[in-house]
């Protein structure tokens, strides 16, 4: 079933390997790239011809072109320079200032302190409550009245703290942070 011709599989040594390859060599730990065998003249090899009619190989590799420096750009670094030598700044260009900001999160207030830094003096504080009548403690002292307790029993919810809104202020600069309202 052997077909004549250039179809036929040579005699010699096989050129698939017999083996697949290990996991450091796929996936090249430590930076190791195994060199590519060498190519064997004749044929296979992958050998152009130039329009000269010399064989030429191609690259290797490809090498990524070096970037080209922008005429138009406005500072120039200076190369010859050594690492440790100083240089006196340029009155031509613009100097910057560098602002540090700072971001604070978004602090959620419940019924309990809450340590903080106060936006107000900038110092780290654990906020002082205040309990302050709301819409809560309202409509326990309505619906009190209607149940019959009428006889002062309904003013009850201004005295539970668990039923009133909560203010938060800074201890140091008593300024207001942030209210819970509890409806």
């Amino acid at each position: 079933m052997s077909v004549p011709g250039p179809y036929q599989a040579a005699a010699g040594p096989s050129s698939v390997p017999t083996a697949p390859p290990s996991y450091e060599e796929t996936v090249a730990v430590n930076g190791y790239y195994p060199a590519p065998p060498a190519p064997m003249p004749g044929p296979a090899t992958g050998l152009m011809t130039g329009p000269d009619g010399k064989g030429m190989n191609p690259p290797s590799y490809y090498t990524q072109p070096v970037p080209v420096p922008n005429a138009n750009a406005s500072v120039a670094f200076p190369s010859s320079l050594p690492f440790h030598e100083c240089r006196l700044p340029n009155p031509f260009l613009p100097t910057v200032a560098v602002q540090t900001v700072y971001v604070q999160q978004p602090v959620s207030f419940f019924d309990h302190p809450v340590q903080m830094c106060c936006p107000s003096c900038n110092k780290m504080i654990v906020t002082q409550l205040s309990y302050n009548a709301g819409a809560l403690t309202w409509l326990s002292c309505g619906s009190l009245c209607l149940l019959g307790c009428v006889a002062g029993c309904c003013f009850i919810p201004f005295c539970v703290d668990a039923l009133q809104d909560v203010d938060h202020y800074c201890p140091n600069c008593k300024a207001l942070l942030g209210t819970y309202k509890r409806l």
